[in-house]
């Protein structure tokens, strides 16, 4: 054989053995991946299944919240003022849906939302997992738009705050954002007591996100605490409709009405014009939302001479029968002139109240002087905060200036340089009616008498009271005369402040009042301002609804009525009276 047949063959060998190692190296190699697999597969399904178990679990295994639902707030005999019912919001994977699928068009036509921009939501969150469709639906709607079986779209239970008597209580009990978040009123005083505590639970999960089992509770939702106002909705009815009434019968400006439980400083009844349905959110004005009975502030005009009849006779220095000589019916200040309607002569103290001299009221508080007057007003709680705890509550203004210039006094004294909201204005009545005790006022029903503190003598507020019920039955109040009760009370009427000042043609027309008036049970107070319709004193706009509110609601309260119908009749076809 030659050399080179010899070189040939030797190469042949050593390429195939080259080969054959190739080849066994590769099936070794093959033959140790197969087995290790084989092993990983025993181990994971017989010596430690617990693997799949867990990694299954974290795919399909969730934790959802359980939604709380908000504390009910419900009127002083239990009657709902906000509650919160079950609804359901639709959601959709955008990953899951296809914003091309055909049924979209009808799921748009059942939301009531449009095809284009939910169809271009669709596509522009697509990497997204969760977008809100439409959120707190009637249960009825939702379940049109699931019958469509659209991949991707789901619901969820939520709950959706409703209020019963909708603009009725809609100032004292506000409402609360689409979370259930309080806004304004009760709602937002009381956000954390009325909110539950949401739970959570461990549910089992299809491939489309579906419940279709829950497996463990982690907590149980714990529902928000009930809130019990001191509001009677009866009451609370009537004052609504009667001041609606006022302010469109004389095309006001709006209007505001509180009533007082005289014995405990509870508020019985609250209520303002314009108002607001909680539950209809589209026509919501701005203007409209505050609770103008804490919120706005005024003069409160010749409602407070009664309040400075108390200081003069609290001092000692004049008694109930004093009287005070007004000629000639005016009385100059430098540039400023106090008037009368008339020359009204020499006057009692009664007759000041009753024909609301502004030159006998300020003559007697000339005499006193500003700070004994002021520091009255400040004892009856004016001019610094209820303590009620109502978002927006203003304190209102009273002067204190190092020295009083005598025209300040004598304005003070007829609520002129002065300012106070109106439940302020109904507190300090309340104290008068009540024989000279402060209680704390509150929205809240109280379960005992509250500790009040005395700051009027019970002769000095049983003088009062006898005098304002002479300003009911003959004086500028004529018209507040609640059918078969007695009642007293003080007209005023002010000029309403603008942006250049007083308005010359503006006017707040106010009655504060009390009834039956020997054994009084409610304050109220009425304020209608800017009233359009030709009349516009105290004694013209709001005493009538006082007289209307204060029949009912003692009637509503079985107070035993007073006067016989013949005397009632007497009182009420008998002059109007429009000073005040």
């Amino acid at each position: 054989m030659s050399s080179q047949e010899s070189a040939r063959t030797l190469s042949q060998k050593v390429a195939a053995g080259l080969k054959a190692w190739r080849f066994g190296s590769v099936l070794g190699v093959f033959l140790v991946v197969v087995a290790a697999l084989g092993w990983r597969l025993v181990d994971l399904h017989v010596v430690d299944n617990d693997f799949l178990r867990k990694q299954g679990d974290v795919r399909t295994i969730r934790v959802e919240t359980i939604d709380a639902h908000r504390g009910v707030v419900s009127d002083r005999y239990g009657e709902p003022l906000a509650v919160s019912t079950p609804v359901q919001t639709l959601w959709a994977n955008p990953s899951e849906t296809d914003p091309s699928e055909p049924r979209l068009a009808n799921l748009a036509r059942v939301l009531g939302v449009s095809e284009v921009r939910l169809r271009e939501r669709l596509a522009t969150y697509a990497g997204r997992e969760f977008i809100y469709l439409r959120r707190k639906v009637q249960p009825g709607l939702a379940a049109k738009a699931m019958e469509l079986d659209i991949p991707g779209i789901y619901t969820r239970q939520e709950y959706r705050r409703y209020y019963p008597a909708g603009e009725v209580t809609a100032h004292v009990v506000g409402f609360t954002n689409i979370d259930e978040r309080g806004q304004e009123g009760m709602e937002l005083a009381y956000n954390e007591w009325l909110s539950g505590e949401p739970g959570r639970k461990r549910v089992l999960k299809d491939n489309r996100g579906r419940i279709i089992k829950d497996l463990t509770l982690i907590r149980d939702a714990a529902p928000g605490h009930s809130l019990e106002l001191s509001i009677d909705l009866r009451l609370q009815y009537l004052a609504y409709r009667e001041l609606k009434a006022v302010v469109s019968a004389h095309d006001a400006r709006g209007g505001t009405l509180v009533m007082l439980d005289v014995g405990t400083g509870e508020v019985l009844a609250m209520v303002n014009q314009g108002s607001y349905n909680p539950n209809d959110r589209s026509q919501l004005a701005p203007e409209n939302l505050r609770n103008k009975a804490i919120t706005d502030l005024f003069e409160p005009g010749s409602a407070m001479k009664p309040i400075t009849i108390a200081a003069a006779l609290e001092t000692g220095e004049y008694s109930a029968n004093a009287t005070i000589d007004t000629s000639p019916g005016y009385r100059r200040f430098g540039r400023f002139t106090i008037r009368d309607h008339r020359n009204y002569g020499v006057m009692s103290l009664s007759d000041i109240i009753v024909k609301s001299s502004n030159v006998g009221i300020s003559k007697i508080a000339t005499d006193l002087g500003g700070d004994t007057i002021r520091n009255l007003y400040a004892r009856l709680g004016l001019g610094q905060p209820t303590g009620i705890g109502f978002p927006g509550e203003a304190v209102g203004v009273l002067p204190a200036p190092p020295k009083w210039r005598p025209v300040e006094v004598a304005t003070l004294s007829y609520g002129y340089g002065m300012s106070v909201n109106a439940l302020q204005l109904a507190q300090a009545y309340m104290v008068i009616a009540n024989g000279g005790v402060r209680y704390p006022l509150s929205l809240m029903k109280l379960d005992a008498k509250p500790v009040g503190e005395r700051v009027l003598s019970e002769q000095v507020t049983a003088e009062v009271r006898a005098m304002l019920g002479d300003a009911v039955s003959k004086g500028t109040g004529k018209r507040a005369q609640p059918g078969f009760y007695s009642a007293g009370g003080k007209t005023g009427t002010v000029h309403l402040v603008g942006a250049q000042g007083y308005e010359d043609n503006q006017y707040k027309a106010i009655f504060a009042g009390m009834a039956p008036i020997d054994n009084p049970r409610i304050v109220t107070v009425v304020a209608v301002d800017a009233p359009q319709s030709g009349e516009y004193y105290g004694g013209e706009v709001a005493a009538p609804v006082f007289s209307r509110v204060m029949s009912d609601a003692l009637r509503l309260l079985n107070v035993k009525p007073e006067l016989d119908v013949s005397a009632t009749m007497g009182l009420q076809s008998s002059g109007s009276g429009k000073r005040g």
